[in-house]
């Protein structure tokens, strides 16, 4: 990672498997369970959520942002590949309403480094990880630059006005694809 580490737990700690919550607090030492609002869950079972490393840069933004992101994977057709990146080499992108590019050069991100050893996959494609016990961070990362750091990761950023064309657009592929604070999003036109 890029920037200062924490460290809150020994290496012998660390797995093979990173997960991670982002987070704009600077203080979180206890991840208690919380139960979930999303009505495929069951509501009565209380969860700690991580994202794998993978889909980390879904996340690297301020908390509310609106946004697009998307990675190709090996069932990406390669007429996809061509539609929604720019480079060859570009296996994930985040599109962003430009109104949100103060936000991410100004929002300092922590991102809170879990033992995986405590959770089990909820959902593959967007890498979600959840957990029923109460989490400790093992590690601390400081992200003071969101922006630089979805570069440094590879990741194509792009900022838009509207992000409901893309969205749509992206559901109808053949790409991974998390859309993510759409309630904040500009109204479609």
């Amino acid at each position: 990672m890029s920037a200062d580490i924490l460290l809150l737990g020994s290496a012998n700690e660390r797995r093979t498997k990173r997960l991670f919550h982002v987070s704009e607090d600077p203080n979180i030492a206890t991840f208690h369970p919380r139960l979930p609002i999303r009505s495929d869950l069951d509501p009565t079972i209380a969860l700690v959520w991580a994202i794998d490393e993978a889909r980390l840069p879904n996340f690297l933004t301020p908390r509310n942002c609106p946004r697009v992101a998307y990675n190709a994977t090996d069932k990406t057709t390669d007429a996809d590949r061509k539609r929604f990146f720019t480079s060859s080499r570009t296996e994930h992108a985040v599109i962003l309403e430009s109104k949100w590019l103060p936000a991410m050069l100004s929002t300092t991100l922590y991102l809170y480094e879990f033992d995986p050893a405590g959770f089990i996959l909820q959902d593959d494609v967007a890498g979600y990880y959840v957990a029923t016990e109460t989490q400790f961070p093992i590690l601390k990362h400081v992200i003071p630059d969101p922006l630089s750091e979805l570069l440094r990761r590879s990741v194509e950023v792009r900022f838009v006005n509207s992000l409901w064309d893309a969205a749509d657009a992206v559901q109808a592929s053949t790409l991974n694809w998390s859309l993510c604070r759409m309630a904040y999003a500009q109204p479609r036109e």
